[in-house]
């Protein structure tokens, strides 16, 4: 059996790349720890970091297809972040124009969660710890 360490990034594709770099930096908080302008593919790489640990790869390409979100499309289901308090979680949301889900309860752990979306309507989550 293959054994995994840990997850090592995860790779999103923005329709506008401005608009998304400032929400994953200054909405969500993440670092930048580097950012490339690929010439050839007319492309924009930055990877971001959440602490110490990168995780995020943010690509622009040209002209990139729509992706079939919801209702419960077959695929990546969503991308969770894990809060030590949901309501200023929510709050900062709220005040930077982010559309937030009603907080729930998982029914098998207790904890609170909520949903919302990115610049393209990528479903992420928040999830209390």
């Amino acid at each position: 059996m293959i054994k995994l360490n840990a997850i090592h990034h995860i790779a999103i594709i923005c329709s506008n790349y401005a608009v998304s770099k400032k929400f994953y930096t200054e909405v969500l908080g993440f670092n930048v720890q580097a950012e490339y302008y690929r010439e050839k593919r007319d492309s924009y790489k930055l990877d971001l970091k959440l602490g110490d640990r990168y995780c995020i790869e943010l690509f622009s390409f040209p002209n990139p297809p729509a992706r079939t979100s919801r209702p419960e499309a077959c695929g990546l289901r969503h991308l969770a972040f894990e809060v030590t308090n949901l309501d200023l979680a929510v709050r900062w949301l709220n005040e930077n124009k982010v559309v937030t889900e009603p907080i729930r309860t998982d029914e098998y752990t207790g904890k609170r969660f909520t949903f919302f979306a990115d610049p393209d309507d990528l479903p992420l989550e928040l999830y209390e710890q």
